[in-house]
């Protein structure tokens, strides 16, 4: 192998919101995390090599991308998803939590309705409640153990509460689904025929397993594109998140104009130097490291596949077809919202991201981040095995 993914890098004592800040979010010291969705993983050193070459230079000044940077992202989404994007369309942020939120403020006037489909990633519910719109859900169905669109019900909810705008999670986070283009055209559909604008996340995209192909929504047609804000990042696929660098692309000049608005209403103008020149290096340069990368995640699935089956049969995989994010089911263990927290936190010494964080669809489930050496993994899952065996405190 190339690159090295086995060796246990030692994450604390550098401020990571991971590792660091256990007291401070009230757990153990000696807890083990897998819960914020980065990657325990140096990021490709064809990136780290620009970076050092820019610190060098020693002037942190304001910066800004010229055209290589445009071609480098341009080029990533033509060659890897067949989708032509223009540089009038781009609008750079520092992060895809702040485009959507800007988003939200945008197209959406307090006390309008704004859709979901829960369990979905936490902070698109909060960037609705603390802009005080109304938060209305539409939640995924879970059949079989595969999560799918409720099409009736995404329907109704639209029409019934007068939805201006839908937060599409496009590989979802975390249930890992990768949607299929009909799904992604019946949604396209019902959203034209509602006039409701979409806001696509597909920081996920660059992480889809065997057998299952990212379509990138606004890809899919002009009048999909004419409705949507399509928001990408590095961050996810790099390890990269701490650089704040997220590309945001708007096809529909109206629409456009009022995101920059938005963003610009925020006092937000360029981003970080640091993460221009990582952006453009990953694009250029790392797609071989994160084939290996994606190779060795893909092992980390079957690890835990395998685990689970011969370990603890109780507790359900939710088959991913992307991102590096798992979806656990714990409900067999008949446990209250409490007690699986104290099963998790006390007993196995593991932060991770409980189900309910995600909507009350999510409670019973736990979320867990297998971007980590496989040592770390299977000390984690050592550790749960133990908990489980163990039982529950009183």
């Amino acid at each position: 192998m190339k690159y090295d993914f086995d060796t246990v890098i030692d994450r604390r004592g550098t401020n990571c919101l991971k590792y660091d800040f256990a007291r401070e979010r009230g757990k153990r010291e000696d807890i083990l995390p897998l819960w914020v969705a980065d990657m325990d993983f140096k990021t490709a050193p064809e990136i780290l090599k620009r970076l050092e070459q820019t610190v060098q230079h020693g002037i942190f000044g304001y910066s800004e991308s010229k055209d290589a940077y445009f071609r480098a992202v341009g080029n990533w989404y033509r060659e890897y998803f067949g989708w032509e994007v223009k540089p009038g369309w781009l609008i750079k942020t520092p992060g895809v939590v702040f485009a959507i939120a800007a988003a939200v403020r945008a197209f959406t006037s307090e006390g309008e309705a704004v859709l979901l489909q829960q369990p979905v990633y936490y902070p698109f519910s909060e960037v609705i409640t603390d802009n005080h719109r109304v938060l209305v859900n539409s939640p995924l169905k879970l059949t079989d153990g595969r999560y799918e669109i409720d099409f009736e019900d995404f329907e109704t909810k639209i029409t019934e509460n007068h939805v201006k705008l839908f937060l599409l999670c496009s590989p979802h986070n975390p249930v890992g689904r990768v949607w299929q283009e009909w799904e992604l055209r019946r949604v396209g559909e019902i959203c034209l025929r509602h006039n409701v604008l979409v806001v696509s996340d597909e920081i996920h995209s660059d992480f889809t397993y065997a057998g299952h192909k990212h379509h990138v929504f606004a890809g899919l047609s002009p009048d999909f594109a004419d409705i949507t804000v399509t928001c990408t990042a590095p961050s996810k696929t790099f390890n990269l998140a701490g650089l704040q660098v997220s590309n945001i692309f708007i096809s529909n000049p109206k629409l456009k104009k009022q995101f920059k608005a938005a963003v610009s209403a925020a006092g937000y103008s360029q981003v970080n130097t640091m993460g221009l020149v990582a952006c453009q290096a990953a694009y250029e340069e790392g797609r071989p490291w994160l084939e290996q990368l994606k190779s060795y995640l893909a092992d980390n699935l079957a690890f835990v596949r395998e685990y689970l089956r011969e370990n603890l049969p109780e507790i359900r995989l939710t088959e991913p077809e992307g991102t590096y994010l798992i979806w656990l089911d714990f409900r067999s263990l008949g446990l209250e919202e409490e007690q699986l927290e104290d099963l998790i936190v006390s007993r196995a010494r593991l932060w991770l991201d409980s189900g309910a964080m995600f909507g009350p669809d999510g409670e019973g489930f736990e979320r867990i981040n297998i971007a980590c050496p496989r040592a770390t993994l299977s000390q984690a899952l050592e550790q749960l095995k133990h908990a489980v065996q163990g039982g529950v405190s009183e």
